[in-house]
């Protein structure tokens, strides 16, 4: 499956899997509402794949819909990009806001002066900044231990 074909809406139980998907660049709503009609309308709406933790939820027709079988966010991942056949990009890799799924624009170092701790300024050369929500992003300490997970990942969907 194409990268920009695979959009995801995660019911409340799996945030952490939303997440990490922005992570991997793909599209991935946060569902936090209640209201399992507003859910399925959503999904539909937005030609979205339903990632939940709940069997009762395949009932609905018109949507593709993945029950999680894990409690684990790692063994999450494996099984949505296994069973859809995603294709990992190490490119794609922090393209979207992780806090609100709006893809990230290239920042000018000089414009992120002042809006970042005065250690990453002058430390760091390459920002990124959410369209939406303002956030600024960096290759932070956490950029070493997602690009562990991307080649593990990588791995055990290339063998499985």
């Amino acid at each position: 499956m194409a990268m920009g074909k695979a959009v995801f809406i995660t019911t409340r139980e799996l945030g952490k899997l939303a997440k990490w998907l922005r992570v991997l660049g793909y599209d991935s709503v946060y569902y936090g509402g209640t209201k399992e009609s507003d859910l399925i309308i959503q999904a539909i709406r937005d030609r979205r794949n339903l990632l939940t933790r709940s069997e009762r939820l395949t009932k609905y027709k018109g949507i593709q819909v993945i029950v999680i079988t894990s409690d684990h966010v790692e063994e999450q991942m494996e099984q949505v990009v296994r069973e859809l056949g995603l294709a990992l990009d190490e490119e794609k890799l922090f393209t979207r806001c992780v806090g609100c799924n709006s893809e990230l624009s290239d920042i000018e170092k000089q414009a992120v002066r002042g809006k970042v701790p005065e250690y990453i300024f002058n430390t760091e050369e390459d920002f990124k900044q959410c369209l939406k929500c303002g956030k600024i992003f960096w290759k932070g300490t956490h950029w070493d231990n997602v690009e562990r997970k991307f080649r593990e990942l990588q791995g055990r969907s290339e063998v499985g």
